[in-house]
């Protein structure tokens, strides 16, 4: 069957249809192709152009972002290598000057062990940024355990934090 004959059937309904129904048609059709046309060719640029400003912020707020990473790699790289012997003094100044008579360090290798015997929790805080930037140190394995707080509201904290320090 060819298309011709399977619109054959159509076209004498066509002629047979009275004018009217002929106008209604075309309109009907006219209707959905402008339809199609607007969904399809105009919406989505003019939706495109409305999100441009928000999408465009949004794209300068993350090159901003990417900016700040980058500058923070760059100062990482910067940095100065950190000797074995020289992040051990680091450590352990950090360890008498944030914890004094609570903690006690003890070193084999690569690796310092810091046992802490109720230690303040704001004491720990500050102590962990000091040991990772000054002494180039990071925690390994961390055995911590929450004793009573004294005096009450302030938490203190006991037990061992084994830190990684840079090779010798």
């Amino acid at each position: 069957m060819t298309i011709a004959t399977a619109l054959s059937p159509l076209r004498g309904r066509w002629a047979a249809a009275h004018p009217r129904e002929q106008r209604l048609v075309r309109s009907a059709v006219v209707l959905v192709g402008l339809a199609l046309v607007w969904w399809l060719l105009v919406a989505p640029p003019l939706r495109t152009l409305s999100q441009g400003p928000t999408e465009q912020g949004s794209l300068e707020v993350q090159g901003q972002k990417m900016q700040n990473l980058r500058v923070q790699a760059l100062a990482l790289q910067a940095v100065r290598k950190v000797s074995h012997d020289e992040a051990l003094r680091a450590l352990d100044a950090a360890v008498r000057q944030q914890f004094g008579a609570s903690a006690q360090l003890s070193v084999l290798g690569d690796s310092a062990t810091v046992s802490l015997r109720n230690a303040p929790a704001d004491a720990l805080a500050q102590w962990l940024p000091l040991a990772r930037v000054n002494a180039r140190a990071l925690p390994s394995e961390v055995r911590l355990m929450r004793t009573n707080t004294t005096p009450p509201g302030q938490a203190v904290w006991s037990g061992t934090i084994v830190m990684r320090l840079p090779p010798q």
